[in-house]
């Protein structure tokens, strides 16, 4: 397997900074570090419960127009 040096993760951090945009990279990050946090916690077994959701929950109003 090739070793990956620091001028290699240079031009590997300006290329993903050239196609993600600088808006999307930190996103990108955050969600590649919080799956390989779950993927460590399921190797190791260490169970913790899960985290809240950042998604809002649904709101009742959306449900659909009754034809009456």
């Amino acid at each position: 397997m090739p070793e990956i040096g620091i001028a290699g993760l240079v031009v590997i951090l300006i290329v993903a900074l050239l196609v993600f945009g600088p808006k999307r990279l930190p996103e990108i990050g955050h969600s590649l570090g919080k799956g390989m946090r779950e993927f460590k916690d399921s190797i190791t077994g260490n169970d913790k419960p899960p985290e809240k959701s950042e998604l809002p929950p649904p709101a009742d109003d959306a449900s659909p127009p009754s034809s009456s």
